[in-house]
């Protein structure tokens, strides 16, 4: 189901670069081995996928910040000798968020968080290094978003999903980490009213690229971030770590990848 090859493969055509990506399915047995061997080979590095995010940093030499308190690394890299880590969901977040929805940061005090699983780690640790203190994480499972809080940003709150509507009124920044509303799944049922009329709403789902929440969001004339972005900009961390090129995320490379997900441009 990845998309990394085909993002990938293209920046490395469009910048005339030797080097190639190519996908490796590993039993869990063969991580270790996995993971030496790109010590010794002249590989750049690798990205991780589920569900090996977790359990490949024991095998790394160093990890980041961002890694820690997302508890994943998607990213693996070398320097100086060593396997290094990273998460670049968060640097992928943060800059598809900026470039959509400009000046965010400065226009934001209240930051709701839909879901505790491990997009929901990556969005709160995004909110801490953007220095918002009050966050409420919503979940069916109260008792997660309190662990959740607990280890990434112990200012946040948990509350529960019913008391969601409670809080739209004074929400700058709305975030969807959940599955609702991808194709196969419910739609999340939000009635986005009262929301304030400089609100953003942010959906990390990509399938569709605009769900209903995001629809919704954009017939109140509300700015809405959709989840392709956040997925092409955490690839140009790596891309840039690996290769020493920073690329771009293009509309050519957006309509390609919007046309393999069957998503009309």
């Amino acid at each position: 189901h990845s998309r990394s090859p085909q993002i990938h493969r293209y920046w490395l055509r469009h910048y005339d670069l030797d080097g190639s990506y190519d996908l490796a399915e590993l039993a869990p047995d063969q991580l270790g081995v996995f993971i030496e061997k790109l010590r010794q080979s002249d590989n750049a590095g690798a990205n991780v996928t589920l569900p090996y995010k977790r359990d490949v940093i024991e095998y790394l030499d160093e990890i980041d910040e961002g890694s820690r308190d997302v508890g994943a690394v998607n990213t693996i890299y070398k320097q100086g000798g060593k396997l290094l880590g990273t998460n670049t969901d968060i640097y992928g977040f943060l800059t598809h968020l900026s470039l959509t929805a400009p000046g965010w940061q400065e226009n934001t005090d209240s930051v709701v968080i839909i879901g505790a699983g491990g997009a929901a780690r990556a969005i709160l640790s995004a909110m801490k290094i953007s220095r918002i203190d009050k966050i409420y994480i919503a979940n069916r499972t109260i008792s997660r978003a309190q662990n959740l809080i607990k280890e990434i940003h112990p200012a946040a709150r948990a509350v529960k999903m019913v008391q969601l509507n409670d809080l739209l009124p004074t929400t700058d920044l709305m975030i969807n980490t959940t599955s609702l509303g991808m194709v196969g799944q419910p739609p999340l049922e939000l009635d986005l009213l009262t929301l304030p009329a400089h609100s953003i709403v942010v959906d990390i789902v990509y399938t569709p690229l605009k769900t209903r929440l995001l629809l919704k969001a954009e017939q109140r004339g509300l700015v809405a971030v959709d989840g392709l972005g956040m997925l092409l900009h955490q690839a140009v961390r790596g891309f840039e770590l690996w290769f020493g090129t920073r690329p771009e995320v293009t509309p050519e490379l957006r309509h390609l990848v919007e046309k393999s997900l069957e998503v009309p441009p």
